[in-house]
């Protein structure tokens, strides 16, 4: 695959950038929070060696094409808040899957639905990709209500689809297709 270049992007008050070695604090807030780890390549236990392998993993995986990693910060004092991707390897069959999670700090205020709304536009406008996914446990209602606020349409569960955790986990799968509200 080509190297991708991670875009700025801006709306709502904000910032969806590249990872930066400065974003550590934010690894640091994620490594505490019991979730994020067990669902992300966040590293359970921080240690400034593990959270600057964090950040050069999201760093390679733009230069291998995989997808856009980028961190979502406020545009009023750029503090960052938590993170976004837009993965592409079913990009081939028209479609790439979107997942997100915000540090504690950033929770309950819209944040995420915003930066999914941000997310969702450039890549059905600007990258043309024909239908976005995201998956999300059935418990996580914050998030199920994020996906739906952003356009995203409840399609089903998918028994036993991940493990999370050291266990198999049902997924609830939603989608949005390009041109179609809802």
């Amino acid at each position: 695959m080509t190297a991708l270049e991670v875009p700025r992007l801006t709306a709502d008050g904000l910032l969806l950038r590249p990872w930066e070695q400065a974003d550590l604090p934010l690894v640091r807030e994620a490594s505490a929070d019991p979730y994020i780890p067990l669902i992300t390549t966040v590293p359970p236990v921080w240690s400034r060696a593990e959270g600057e392998a964090f950040v050069r993993r999201q760093w390679a995986r733009a230069q291998t094409g995989a997808g856009y990693p980028f961190v979502l910060a406020r545009t009023s004092d750029a503090r960052p808040l938590g993170a976004i991707g837009l993965w592409l390897r079913d990009l081939p069959e028209g479609r790439a899957t979107v997942g997100y999670w915000l540090a504690p700090h950033a929770r309950g205020n819209g944040t995420a639905t915003h930066a999914l709304t941000t997310l969702t536009t450039w890549a059905t406008t600007e990258l043309r990709i024909p239908r976005l996914q995201l998956l999300v446990e059935p418990w996580n209602t914050a998030s199920s209500h994020t996906a739906e606020r952003a356009g995203f349409v409840r399609e089903g569960v998918l028994r036993g689809w991940q493990e999370v955790g050291g266990v198999r986990r049902d997924m609830v799968m939603y989608g949005r297709v390009a041109g179609r509200a809802g």
